[in-house]
């Protein structure tokens, strides 16, 4: 995957390297760092048998001057200024473990001595210049108008998910489902040498089905899945439990490639997609709501009313899941500056499980269950992250090299966080109050 590295003229703890480990350090807020770093000379610094960061040119450096903080370090090895050589997940989980990037919400800049010494640092290795500029990917959502107007929801929706189909059919795989799988029991029924990637499908197809029997689908129903995707849901929903589906979304790139697949299944009797906004929808009653891994998008601010937009969406007696990542890191608030919200997911926001449990209450919702997926999610993670990496050449054909690092950065990133418990994954079932009674135990889901 690695587009080449700098010729090698000396290892050890002299030339950029040294100074380039101090520098980081100061970023870092730490002393050593717990990475061994290759500057663009062939120099090696740090301990021997870390993970390797790789600097391969001076711009990365100047990135870090102008943004001294996770953004400058994103933007390097998006840019391909920065890499990681070998196993990402090791270097990135050490990057995360050290000073500052272990601490959750927004990163603590570095006081004017500090900013001091990588100036020092830049003017020493020829690095010191105009502030480069940040790779075609990061988003300009921003300047799009008002936060989460609908316009601005479309564009940021737009920059996530039109990336293109085939790419991400290259990623997620035949399932098409992008959102947390559900995995077998530890150990149950699988191979001492299994990999994530090799029981994705099977996983993916476990969560739509218990999605769909935690809403209690019967024949004949009529459900909305609001954020469909490429229509999975959608599409295992009616052909397993004869229900019509309506799906919404904002991409048109989604929405046609899930009107295809619900052709090609003979399903479009039964499963209708739209380009729309969930607040657009107009033709409830719907007997149950699915809402998988759309939550993310709608924000703090905008939680309650999306809670009593679906709450008027459902009959009496009607149940909705929502299946969405949550903040787990207390009090904090995810930095809005950095890596995901610039490139990946533009105005996105994390709320805590109790935040949208609160909304959902009093939205006048009674909560029947609550099931936590932080470990599954790693999972998922680690599965995505090896099918683009063993789909690497195809990948950077299709979407660019400098996306298919925003994927890859973006997703390994992630699986830490699930598994350093900073965000989690959370199904909250709930119901309209009304109508028939639900079930005395889980059994009808379990």
């Amino acid at each position: 995957m690695n587009s080449g590295t700098a010729p090698r003229t000396g290892t050890g703890t002299t030339g950029h390297a040294a100074r380039l480990e101090r520098a980081l350090g100061v970023v870092l807020g730490t002393g050593q760092i717990p990475l061994r770093l290759r500057a663009w000379d062939g120099s090696e610094a740090g301990p021997a048998d870390a993970p390797i960061l790789e600097f391969r040119s001076r711009k990365a450096l100047r990135r870090i001057l102008w943004s001294p903080g996770q953004l400058g370090l994103s933007r390097a090895y998006v840019a391909g200024d920065i890499d990681a050589s070998g196993d990402i997940f090791a270097a990135f989980s050490a990057l995360s473990s050290a000073g500052k990037f272990s601490e959750p919400g927004p990163f603590r800049p570095p006081s004017a001595a500090e900013l001091w010494l990588l100036v020092r640092t830049a003017v020493r290795l020829g690095a010191l210049g105009p502030n480069p500029a940040p790779p075609p990917e990061e988003s300009r959502v921003a300047r799009k108008g008002r936060m989460h107007s609908k316009g601005r929801d479309a564009a940021a929706i737009s920059h996530h998910y039109d990336v293109g189909n085939d790419f991400y059919a290259l990623v997620l795989g035949p399932s098409m489902v992008y959102s947390c799988a559900v995995w077998p029991p530890d150990g149950a029924g699988q191979s001492a040498n299994a990999k994530p990637e090799d029981g994705l499908d099977a996983a993916q197809e476990a969560k739509l089905d218990l999605v769909c029997r935690k809403l209690g689908l019967q024949p004949g129903m009529r459900v909305l899945d609001v954020g469909c995707g490429w229509g999975s849901f959608a599409m295992h929903a009616a052909a397993r439990y004869g229900v019509s589906v309506v799906g919404v979304t904002l991409s048109t790139e989604q929405a046609v490639l899930a009107r295809k697949r619900a052709a090609d299944a003979g399903l479009t009797d039964r499963v209708e997609i739209r380009v729309q906004d969930y607040r657009d929808v107009g033709d409830g009653p719907f007997d149950a709501i699915s809402s998988i891994g759309m939550s993310e998008h709608v924000g703090r601010a905008q939680t309650p009313a999306y809670a009593a937009a679906l709450f008027g969406l459902l009959r009496p007696g009607g149940r909705l899941l929502n299946h969405a990542i949550s903040w787990n890191a207390g009090p904090t608030s995810p930095d809005p500056d950095s890596f995901i919200p610039r490139y990946v997911f533009p105005d996105g926001e994390m709320i805590s499980l109790g935040e949208m449990v609160s909304a959902l209450e009093t939205a006048r919702f009674e909560v029947l269950d609550v099931e936590a997926l932080r470990r599954h999610y790693a999972l998922t993670l680690r599965a995505w992250v090896s099918r683009l990496e063993q789909n690497w050449e195809q990948a950077v054909r299709l979407a660019g090299e400098g996306r298919a690092r925003v994927w890859r950065l973006y997703m390994a990133a992630s699986a830490i966080g699930f598994e350093n418990g900073l965000t989690g994954v959370n199904q909250v079932l709930v119901r309209r109050p009304g109508g028939e009674e639900p079930p005395l135990r889980r059994t009808d889901w379990l």
